[in-house]
């Protein structure tokens, strides 16, 4: 996802239409990278940049520098961890973010995005 996050679109055509590099080299803390992506219907897109990386931990966060979540967050960070367990991989999603107005909807929509995408690559890997 760090290294070659723009193979994702080929493999979630539904959740992912691309990504471009606009700072740095993909894997690297402190690179930037714009993501087209499908939300409840609506291509929309964010710059992101790679606010830590963890090889060894299995774990990348992405904070959300500009594009369509923040018209209704005032940050949003995104972080993926990989526990491998008895030879079974649990995925966790955490969605640290702050209300730009308290009547503002909870990213629940953006928590089934990252389900259904963690599916979808699953999926392609199973076969």
């Amino acid at each position: 996802m760090a290294n070659n996050p723009q193979h994702l679109a080929n493999v979630t055509p539904s959740k992912i239409q691309g990504c471009d590099l606009h700072q740095g080299n993909y894997g690297k803390n402190g690179s930037i990278v714009e993501w087209k992506y499908n939300l409840d219907g609506k291509v929309q897109t964010g710059k992101c940049v790679l606010q830590d990386i963890d090889e060894e931990k299995k774990r990348i966060a992405y904070r959300v520098l500009e594009g369509n979540l923040l018209e209704l967050y005032k940050n949003i960070i995104v972080t993926v961890h990989v526990e491998t367990k008895g030879g079974v991989d649990f995925i966790t999603w955490t969605i640290e973010y702050e209300l730009l107005k308290a009547d503002n909807p909870h990213p629940l929509s953006f928590l089934n995005f990252f389900i259904e995408f963690t599916k979808e690559v699953v999926a392609h890997i199973i076969g």
